[in-house]
Order: C-alpha cells, then sequence, then structure tokens
C-alpha cells in the first residue's frame, strides 16, 4: 500500500502519465494537417498525372486520377518549344532574366535600406513615407508611363525595362530590411567609428553580414515573383527567341485551333521543379528572415 501511494505522489510518474494522455491528441493534430496538406497539393498532383495523359483526353478523364494509358510524348512535345525555339531556350531566358532582376532588387534594396535606418537626411520620414506608398500603388497605375518611357529610350525587345528597374531598389524589400537593420544595436556602428570605419565600410563590414537572413528572404521572393511575372515580358518581348517560360507556356493555349494542354502541363512540371528546389532549399531562410530580429542578448 504504501509503494502504492509513493507512486501515486511521485511528480515524475504524473508527468509520464500526462505525456501519454497527450500522445494520442498528437497523432490527431499531424493526421489533421497531413490530410489539409494532401488536399492542398491535389491540384497539383492533378497537373502531374495529366501531364502524362493524352492530351485530348485529359479534360475527358479529369475525374480519373491516374492515367490510362501512360504517356511521355507531351514532354517530348513541350520541350520542342514554339516558333523553333526548344523550351530549354526559354529556361535560359528566365534564368538570365531572373538573375540580373533578383541581383539588382537586393543589393539596391539594402543600400537604400541602411540609408533609412541609420542615416539622417532632411526629409527622411516624408521620403520614407513615399516610399511606402509606392508599395500599395497597383503595377497597373504606372505600366503605361513606363511603358512610354521604355519605348522613347529604345529599349523594347529586351530584358531592360524589366531588369534595370529592380536596380533602384524594391519597396518591400526595403521596408523588410529597414525593420532588421534597426534592431541592430547602434553600439556596433559607435565602436566601428572610433576603429576608424567609414559609413560604407560599416555598411559593408558590419551591417551586411548581419542582415544575411534577410537578404536571402529578399532573394528568394525576388525569384519566385521574376520567374513567375507574365505581365512584364508580356509587355516588352516582342522576339520569340527571348521568350521566358512564363510566355512559352502561355503560347501552348489557341484560340484558333486546337490547344495542346498535354504539352503545356508537361512544361509546366518542368518549370515548377526550380520552385519547389529553391523552397525546399532555403524554407528555414525564409522563416529565419522574417521572424528573426536582429540581434538578441
Amino acid at each position: 500500500m504504501q509503494t502504492e501511494t509513493k507512486l501515486k505522489q511521485d511528480p515524475s510518474t504524473a508527468g509520464l502519465k500526462v505525456r501519454k494522455m497527450k500522445k494520442p491528441k498528437w497523432w490527431v493534430y499531424h493526421i489533421l494537417v497531413g490530410g489539409f496538406a494532401i488536399l492542398m497539393l491535389y491540384p497539383v498532383i492533378w497537373l502531374l498525372m495529366s501531364s502524362f495523359k493524352p492530351s485530348e483526353t485529359i479534360f475527358v478523364t479529369a475525374q480519373s486520377l491516374i492515367p490510362d494509358p501512360w504517356t511521355f510524348v507531351n514532354f517530348a512535345q513541350g520541350w520542342e518549344g514554339i516558333g523553333g525555339n526548344s523550351f530549354g531556350v526559354f529556361i535560359k531566358n528566365t534564368v538570365v532574366l531572373v538573375f540580373f532582376t533578383m541581383v539588382g532588387q537586393v543589393i539596391s534594396s539594402a543600400v537604400i535600406a541602411f540609408g533609412f535606418a541609420r542615416l539622417e537626411f532632411f526629409g527622411k520620414s516624408f521620403w520614407f513615407a513615399i516610399m511606402m506608398v509606392t508599395l500599395m500603388l497597383p503595377y497597373e497605375v504606372v505600366m503605361i508611363p513606363q511603358y512610354i518611357i521604355f519605348a522613347k529610350l529604345g529599349w523594347l525587345d529586351s530584358i531592360k525595362p524589366i531588369a534595370v528597374p529592380a536596380y533602384f531598389g524594391h519597396p518591400f524589400f526595403i521596408f523588410l530590411l529597414v525593420q532588421f537593420i534597426r534592431t541592430i544595436p547602434r553600439e556596433l556602428d559607435e565602436a566601428a567609428t572610433i576603429d576608424g570605419c567609414n559609413t560604407f565600410k560599416i555598411f559593408y563590414k558590419i551591417i551586411l553580414p548581419l542582415i544575411r537572413p534577410a537578404l536571402a528572404t529578399a532573394a528568394i521572393f525576388s525569384f519566385y515573383w521574376t520567374w513567375d511575372n507574365l505581365l512584364g515580358p508580356v509587355l516588352y518581348l516582342n522576339s520569340p527567341d527571348k521568350y521566358t517560360v512564363s510566355m512559352a507556356l502561355n503560347m501552348f493555349l489557341s484560340n484558333e485551333t486546337v490547344s495542346n494542354w498535354g504539352a503545356m502541363f508537361a512544361m509546366s512540371i518542368v518549370t515548377l521543379v526550380p520552385v519547389f528546389v529553391i523552397f525546399f532549399l532555403f524554407q528555414r531562410h525564409v522563416v529565419e528572415g522574417i521572424s528573426t530580429s536582429g540581434l538578441k542578448g
């Protein structure tokens, strides 16, 4: 009887009992989350399975997920491309555009954010408010004025109208980096100044290494947005050999002839591969860049 009483009064034993009671609840949680994940991924799974179906039967057998019969001709037809250009050309064009746009947006946004967060100049609050207003400005408002400017500069049918503005900063990335830099103690700047560092060295040697998570977040978002961008390339690119993947996928659809849905679905899967790879490799940096608040402790 005394042993049983001790076991009942032992807090460690009670803790084990509580943990055993909570364990089934965790299983329910994982089952629910897994079910919602499958539900959210179902469109992608349907797209993948449809890419292995004959093009003419995709929507006839839309309720059937498993292809019958299986065919790989959609990938071959899709990779042949359009207008004498293989789909590899479109991927190369998109990679070039993404690289220059991403580099421009990240570097320029970091410099501008450092100025807003650390430097003092006349009208600082006013210009920051103007920058925030541009964040809420729809692209359709500035689309026509920008097109007229780039047409007068002779930049049409090139990636310049899309890539060059990236070197003047992106409002969302500037705001993200400003908030990140503001959490870094100014004592580090003062110590660097005492050691003989000028403003550029403070930015390059102190601030940049500390905001790497936020820079990685900005780079990943820039990659996603540029890779999926359709409106910009449609406005400024006219030659088929300069098309991006988003434009190439749109070209598989036709209002005059039969649309090649199978080829479009197959190439959609191909274009999704880099997106998934980047996400799974760098998702930690995205979370860290958004949730981390500079230095702690």
